[in-house]
């Protein structure tokens, strides 16, 4: 019989100001340093194309936070329409716009309003016409059911403190015989439900 996952038992509108506070940061100020590695140096790390890299606007790269790469699971085909939950500085979604081409609809989802900001920024400074910013939340996207031909995500999913809700919420929007690609953090056995509600661990 499988245990039931039980959800971090803490205020998920405190959790969210001092993420926020974080990827402000991330946005803004990515030199200052933050305790986990971003930009160029992360990009290489995760084994992304160095021509890839260079095509994005060097604001976009600076602000790079992640886990992987979810694109390196799959290219978007031509024309698909593109989700990414928590799309962040746009490094993902601004590399799925340019290899699904301007027929493609992407549509770049953050909470954080420095990172909706720096993803636009990031679009028209490479002239892409076909992104869509969106404020929301991995628990409750802002997309009608079935939207996605693709859904990425990358170092997202495990900073939401349901994750049952937020994957309920994933495949709710994803086409059906669509596909989701996330790069993200995994254990390998259960965390103890005192560490899931301790908000210190979150962010610290």
């Amino acid at each position: 019989m499988t245990t039931p996952v039980s959800p971090a038992k803490l205020d998920r509108e405190t959790l969210r100001e001092e993420i926020e506070k974080k990827y402000c940061e991330v946005a803004l100020n990515p030199e200052e340093g933050v305790h986990f590695h971003v930009g160029r140096p992360l990009a290489a790390m995760l084994g992304y194309d160095t021509t890839d890299v260079d095509w994005l606007p060097e604001g976009t790269v600076k602000s790079f936070a992640g886990m992987g790469n979810p694109l390196g699971m799959g290219a978007p085909k031509p024309g698909s329409t593109i989700v990414d939950v928590g799309c962040g500085a746009s490094f993902d979604i601004l590399l799925a716009a340019k290899a699904a081409g301007p027929d493609s609809t992407v549509i770049a989802i953050d909470m954080i309003p420095e990172m909706i900001e720096k993803t636009a920024q990031g679009a028209a400074e490479l002239g892409l016409t076909n992104v869509e910013t969106r404020h929301g939340y991995a628990e409750e996207l802002p997309l009608d059911d079935n939207t996605a031909d693709l859904l990425i995500s990358n170092g997202v999913i495990n900073l939401t403190p349901d994750k049952l809700v937020t994957l309920r919420e994933i495949a709710r929007v994803v086409k059906p015989g669509g596909r989701i690609q996330i790069a993200d953090i995994v254990v390998g056995r259960p965390v103890p439900q005192d560490a899931k509600d301790d908000i210190e661990l979150w962010f610290g």
